[in-house]
C-alpha cells in the first residue's frame, strides 16, 4: 500500500466487504470516507421515512466499522469532495455506480467537476450483477418481457463475479471539526421498526446465513405462504449496500435443492429487471410503460385510499399486509402483489398512489423496484400481468393463509373466527360472527368495496380503455 490519500464516497453501498470502489481507493492508499447528503437531490427525489431510518442506523454501523473515521457532510457534493480533497491531499475519489436517471445525472456532472480541478475519479459497479447495458439485446434495445431478460441477457452473459474480502483499510481518522453520524428523532411508529430489525453490514451476513441454513431448502413453494419463513428478508440489506447481491448469489450456489437456488437466484433477476427498465425508461416512477393506460380511468377517492393505507377496508388480508407495512417497514412479497391489486382494480386508485406510499413506508425502497412492480400489477408495465389478473384477497387468503396464522398476527381482533372464515368474515353465518364475539361495522370493517362487482368495474374500464386505443 502506498502513501497516498483516496476519498470514498459511500451512499448506497453501506459495507465493507465487495464494495469494488472501496477496494479501488484502498490500492490507492490511505483511504478518508466520507457521506453526503446532496439537498437539490433530496428536494426532487426524498427518501422515505422507514428507509431514512434504516439509513441513518446503517450509516452507524459502519462507523463503528471504520473505528469512527466516517464523515458525513450535507451540501453540493462536487464542492465538497473538492474541498475534502484539498484539506487531506487526496488524488483519487471513488464510489459506487448507482443507475436512477436523476442520479447519473448528478454523478457526472461531479464526475466532470472534479475531473477539471485535477482529481482523479472511479466508479464501480457494487450494486448489481449485471449492469444495464450489458444485459441488453444483441441489437442493443432493451428487453421487455423478463423470462428472455433473465435467461439469454443475463444467465447468457458473464457469470456474476466472485464477492471480494473487505480491504484492510486504514481510514484517515476524523477531524474534530469534521460532522459524524447523527441519528436523526424518530416519530412514533418509526420506534417499532427497531423490534424486527438488525441493521448493519454484520446483520446482513448473518441473515443471509440464516437465510442458506435453514430456508433455502423449500423457497420455490414456501416463499408464497406469508405466515411460513421461507423468504430471505435480504432485501433491506441489498437497499442499502449492507451486502452485495453478488454475495448473495454465490452463497446459495449449491447450499440447497436445485429448484429452490433457480427460483431464488430468479428473484435477485428481478431486482436486475427493475433496474433495467428504469435505466433505458427514465420515466417509469411516473408515467405508464403502455401508453394507453395515460388514459385509464382512475377514481379519486381520498376516503378510500385511508382506509387502504391504514389496514382498515374490512378485506383481511389486505388489511394484515398494510398493517405489517405500517408495523415493520417490510410486507411479504405475494401480499405486496395482492394489496396493489385490489388497489388498482378494487378500488380503481391510480398505482402512483401506492407506489408513493410504499416508497415513505417500506425500509427496502428502491426507486426501480418499487415503480416497476406496481405498473406489473397495475398492467401499465413491461411484461405486466394481464389487467383482467385481477387478485381475490378471499381466495388467496385461503390458498396461502389457510389457518389464518399471516391474518391472526396483524389483524388480532379476527382471532376468535374459525380457519374457514377469517379471511372473508362477511360470509360467515352470523351465529359464527357471535360466537366469536365479533360484530362487521364495530369491531372489524365491513368490506368498503364488493370485490365481485369492483372486479366487473375494472374490467369495464379496462374494456372500455382498449375500445378507445382501438378507435384512435
Amino acid at each position: 500500500m502506498g502513501s497516498a490519500i483516496a476519498i470514498h464516497w459511500f451512499r448506497h453501498d453501506l459495507r465493507l466487504a465487495d464494495n469494488p470502489a472501496l477496494s479501488a481507493a484502498d490500492a490507492r492508499g490511505r483511504v478518508v470516507p466520507v457521506v453526503i447528503d446532496d439537498p437539490a437531490l433530496e428536494a426532487a427525489h426524498p427518501p422515505g421515512s422507514a428507509f431514512a431510518w434504516w439509513r441513518d442506523r446503517s450509516r452507524a454501523a459502519l462507523d463503528r466499522a471504520l473505528g469512527g473515521a466516517l464523515r458525513v457532510l450535507r451540501g453540493d457534493p462536487a464542492t465538497l469532495l473538492t474541498d475534502l480533497a484539498t484539506r487531506h491531499g487526496a488524488s483519487l475519489v471513488t464510489w459506487t455506480r448507482a443507475y436512477e436517471p436523476w442520479t447519473i445525472a448528478r454523478d457526472t456532472a461531479v464526475k466532470a467537476a472534479l475531473k477539471a480541478r485535477g482529481l482523479s475519479v472511479e466508479s464501480h459497479n457494487g450494486a448489481l450483477l449485471w449492469e444495464p447495458w450489458e444485459t441488453v439485446k444483441p441489437d442493443g434495445a432493451p428487453y421487455l418481457v423478463f423470462t428472455p431478460f433473465f435467461r439469454r441477457g443475463c444467465l447468457g452473459a458473464a457469470q456474476p463475479r466472485r464477492p471480494l474480502p473487505a480491504p484492510r483499510l486504514d481510514p484517515v481518522p476524523r477531524a474534530g471539526d469534521e460532522p459524524g453520524v447523527t441519528t436523526r428523532s424518530e416519530a412514533p411508529w418509526e420506534r417499532k421498526l427497531a423490534r424486527h430489525w438488525q441493521i448493519g453490514e454484520a446483520a446482513a451476513k448473518a441473515a443471509l446465513a440464516r437465510f442458506v441454513e435453514e430456508r433455502l431448502a423449500g423457497y420455490a413453494k414456501g416463499r408464497d405462504f406469508p405466515a411460513l419463513s421461507h423468504t430471505s428478508r435480504l432485501s433491506p440489506h441489498l437497499a442499502h449496500g449492507e451486502i452485495s447481491p453478488n454475495a448473495v448469489w454465490h452463497a446459495v450456489e449449491g447450499a440447497g435443492p436445485a429448484q429452490d437456488v433457480a427460483s431464488f437466484r430468479a428473484e435477485l433477476g428481478w431486482r436486475e429487471f427493475c433496474a433495467h427498465q428504469l435505466f433505458h425508461f427514465p420515466d417509469l416512477p411516473e408515467a405508464p410503460l403502455r401508453p394507453e393506460f395515460a388514459a385509464m380511468p382512475w377514481r379519486e377517492d381520498a376516503e378510500a385510499l385511508a382506509a387502504w393505507q391504514q389496514g382498515r377496508t374490512g378485506v383481511p388480508l389486505v388489511d394484515a399486509g398494510m398493517r405489517e407495512l405500517w408495523q415493520t417497514g417490510y410486507m411479504h412479497n405475494r401480499v405486496r402483489m395482492v394489496v396493489a391489486s385490489f388497489l388498482t382494480k378494487n378500488l380503481l386508485i391510480d398505482w402512483r398512489a401506492g407506489a408513493r406510499w410504499f416508497a415513505d413506508c417500506l425500509v427496502d425502497h428502491s426507486p426501480a423496484s418499487n415503480a416497476a412492480s406496481w405498473q406489473w400489477v397495475a398492467g401499465s408495465g413491461l411484461d405486466a400481468a394481464p389487467y383482467f389478473r385481477i387478485f381475490n384477497p378471499a381466495i388467496q387468503a385461503a390458498k396461502f393463509d389457510p389457518e389464518g396464522t399471516y391474518i391472526r398476527r396483524f389483524v388480532p381482533e379476527l382471532a376468535p373466527l374459525p380457519d374457514r372464515w377469517i379471511g372473508a368474515p362477511w360470509t360467515a353465518p352470523e351465529t359464527v360472527l357471535a360466537r366469536a364475539g365479533l360484530r362487521l361495522g364495530r369491531d372489524y370493517p365491513r368490506p368498503i368495496v364488493d370485490l365481485a362487482a369492483s372486479r366487473e368495474r375494472a374490467l369495464a374500464a379496462w374494456h372500455a380503455l382498449r375500445g378507445n386505443v382501438a378507435q384512435t
